[in-house]
């Protein structure tokens, strides 16, 4: 099979650690190192470092949850990068440990076989962040005055049936003359 990437690794990501397996072809013979890193900034840097050493030019790792964000913030601009899906990468059952993972994924990548997942880039991202935040607080205020709603009707208080809105201005009035001094 037709190696794309001679000098690749693969990254198996956990939330505590990072796995890495550098794969390095030369000539018809291929060498495999590993490591292991945290994920805190500082074993991060030393991860880039680490794959600098040993002369990698593409690194792939998988999806997991959010953990792979961090690693991908820091490996952004130092070499070209591949997110693939966890499910589509997974390795054969029964040899399974981080270590063959990371191998596989590194092996995979060397030959192309790993579908990129679409990452937007770094604007994008922080304004899709911005957006959910904002969604989240919308419905979790409208949960807050569904629950005043709640409570006033629990008191028999039908404010609801003569106000359109209680936290509008005379909502907010009606409500604090309730609560008094």
């Amino acid at each position: 099979m037709e190696v794309l990437h001679a000098r690749c690794a693969g990254l198996d990501v956990h939330k505590e650690f990072v796995v890495a397996c550098a794969r390095v072809a030369k000539g018809r013979s291929v060498e495999r190192v590993s490591a292991e890193f945290g994920t805190t900034t500082r074993e991060l840097l030393r991860l880039s470092d680490w794959l600098h050493a040993h002369g990698v030019t593409h690194v792939a790792m998988e999806s997991t949850g959010v953990y792979w964000k961090p690693v991908w913030h820091i490996l952004v601009g130092s070499f070209e990068l591949t997110l693939g899906n966890a499910q589509q990468i997974r390795n054969v059952p029964g040899r399974k440990s981080d270590w063959n993972d990371a191998m596989w994924i590194a092996d995979l990548h060397a030959h192309g076989l790993i579908r990129a997942s679409f990452v937007p880039e770094e604007r994008f991202q922080e304004l899709r962040d911005l957006t959910r935040t904002r969604s989240q607080l919308t419905h979790e205020r409208g949960r807050h005055v569904q629950r005043i709603q709640k409570v006033l009707e629990d008191a028999n208080l039908k404010l609801t049936s003569v106000l359109s809105d209680i936290t509008g201005v005379s909502g907010l009035r009606i409500l604090n003359a309730i609560l008094g001094p």
